[in-house]
């Protein structure tokens, strides 16, 4: 039986908090409001609150090998960004041709390659593609077709990907080439009941996938067969993404929004935008770093 106790809110009231990973070196929790355009740093230790202006909407992020740098999916495209200096370097732009579209939610994977999902504001559905930035920063774009790209995580041998595309309300599995980056074999894992949107997922060290679940105030652990594992309530109803981390890798950090909700909705739920940071009795795996050669 998987148990999780509630250990600390930290309060900031993000309109989308997303993106959420953990940096073991500095000893760190980062995540973005993307809606905000603020990136965040919190230290649990000290109880350090960093946050800084992004240049456009940040999607989501992974770290980068040896720098201190971010490598970013940024609304328009792929970039370099510095929080401590602000720099910005842009590698590519995505999706010129179609502005209804922003990048989403993304993940390094196990390799360090950086993937990044796109999700469509307005127009037409179903406009959005998956894209991969490989260690040459060249794009590939395996899946289209999109709506809303999410849930992207890894098996711990990095063999299987996992990937949602939300308002489907179905998790689908992937073999994962983990020397080439391509996908093969997609098959259904999870189809979701009415109302509850597979949002930003994880994978921990046994291969159960957690997956934040929008709308339906839980992150739900599955089994590699798409099985219920474990629930996890929340006192909110839009949890979006989800990562472990901690010294012992056993905390789960869970970011969540109060987007969309009007003044009587966020008077019911005061804690809509804050992250969550539980203690379970599972461990997790580290967020890879992206690798450029």
């Amino acid at each position: 039986m998987v148990a999780a106790k509630l250990v600390e809110i930290v309060s900031v009231e993000n309109e989308l908090g997303e993106g959420v990973i953990w940096d073991a070196t500095g000893a760190a929790v980062w995540w973005t409001d993307i809606e905000g355009s603020r990136l965040y740093r919190y230290s649990s230790q000290d109880k350090q609150l960093d946050q800084w202006a992004t240049p456009e909407r940040l999607g989501s992020f992974a770290l980068v090998a040896n720098s201190d740098n971010l490598i970013c999916g940024f609304a328009s495209g792929f970039a370099y960004f510095n929080p401590l200096s602000g720099a910005t370097q842009w590698l590519r732009k995505i999706e010129q041709d179609n502005p209804g579209t922003r990048l989403n939610d993304g993940r390094a994977d196990r390799q360090g390659r950086f993937w990044a999902g796109a999700m469509v504001e307005y127009g037409e559905q179903g406009a959005g593609a998956l894209y991969c930035l490989d260690h040459q920063l060249n794009v590939s774009s395996p899946l289209s077709g999109l709506s809303i790209s999410n849930g992207l995580c890894w098996s711990p041998d990095g063999k299987l990907m996992y990937h949602t595309d939300t308002p489907s309300r179905r998790i689908y599995r992937y073999n994962f080439d983990t020397d080439s980056g391509a996908i093969s074999n997609q098959t259904l894992l999870v189809h979701t009941e009415k109302g509850c949107f597979p949002d930003g997922a994880t994978v921990d060290a046994e291969g159960y996938i957690w997956s934040a679940q929008w709308s339906a105030s839980q992150v739900v652990r599955y089994s590699p067969e798409g099985a219920v594992d474990f629930v996890l309530a929340l006192p909110v109803s839009q949890p979006t993404c989800v990562s472990f981390g901690g010294p012992d890798l056993n905390q789960l950090f869970i970011t969540s929004a109060y987007q969309g909700m009007d003044v009587k909705a966020r008077k019911a739920e005061p804690q809509a935008g804050n992250l969550f940071i539980f203690e379970t009795d599972i461990k997790g795996i580290g967020d890879p770093t992206f690798k450029s050669s």
